[in-house]
C-alpha cells in the first residue's frame, strides 16, 4: 500500500501556494508602484517657479501652519494673483476655465500616507521643520514629486536627532498611530 504524499508535497497544493504568494507580490509591487509615481494634474502647476520666485508656502497651503493637513489652493487662491497676470499660456487659461465655470481645481494630492498613519502638519511647522525637509527641493521640480524613501525609519531618525530630552515623546507610537 502507498504511503499518501504530505499535503505539502502535493502539486496543487504548492501550485496555489505559489499563485497566492505571486498575487501577494504584485499587490505590494503595485502599491509602492503607486505611491511614487506623480499623479497627473489637473494643471501642470510649476512649482520651481512659484516657490522661486519666494512665494511662501503657506501662502498656497495655509492649512499646515494649523492642522494635520497643508490643504490644497482653491481656484480664487490663484485666481488672486493670476487675474492681475497678463500673460496667458494653456495653464492659465484652465485656471480661467475653472474660475468662469465656478468650479473647484480638482487637484490630485501628491504626499499620501497609509490610513494606519496620522501625520499632522502643525507641530512641525511649530517647530521651525523647513517644507523642503519632507517634500523636497520644489525649486528644482516642477510638478511636485512624492520623495522616495519616506517611511517610519525616516521619520523616527529625524524625530531621533531632536535629542534625548523630546525622544521619548517623539518615539511614542500613539503620536502617529491612533
Amino acid at each position: 500500500m502507498n504511503k499518501p504524499l504530505p499535503l505539502w508535497m502535493r502539486p496543487w497544493v504548492r501550485i496555489t501556494f505559489a499563485v497566492v504568494v505571486l498575487i501577494f507580490l504584485g499587490a505590494a509591487a503595485g502599491g509602492l508602484y503607486l505611491t511614487q509615481t506623480v499623479p497627473e494634474q489637473p494643471i501642470q502647476f510649476p512649482h520651481n517657479f512659484h516657490v522661486g520666485s519666494g512665494i511662501p508656502c503657506m501662502y498656497c497651503h495655509p492649512g499646515a501652519q494649523w492642522g494635520p493637513t497643508a490643504g490644497l489652493p482653491t481656484t480664487q487662491k490663484c485666481l488672486g494673483c493670476h487675474q492681475q497676470v497678463e500673460k496667458r499660456t494653456p495653464e492659465i487659461e484652465k485656471l480661467l476655465n475653472y474660475a468662469a465655470n465656478g468650479q473647484s481645481i480638482p487637484w490630485v494630492p501628491v504626499a499620501i500616507q497609509p490610513d494606519f498613519v496620522q501625520f499632522n502638519h502643525r507641530p512641525h511647522v511649530a517647530a521651525g521643520v523647513e517644507c523642503a525637509t519632507c517634500h523636497g527641493d520644489l525649486t528644482k521640480m516642477t510638478v511636485a514629486e512624492p520623495q522616495r524613501g519616506q517611511n517610519m525609519g525616516w521619520c523616527l531618525e529625524c524625530h531621533q536627532k531632536q535629542g534625548p530630552e523630546k525622544w521619548e515623546r517623539l518615539s511614542d507610537c500613539a503620536l502617529c498611530h491612533y
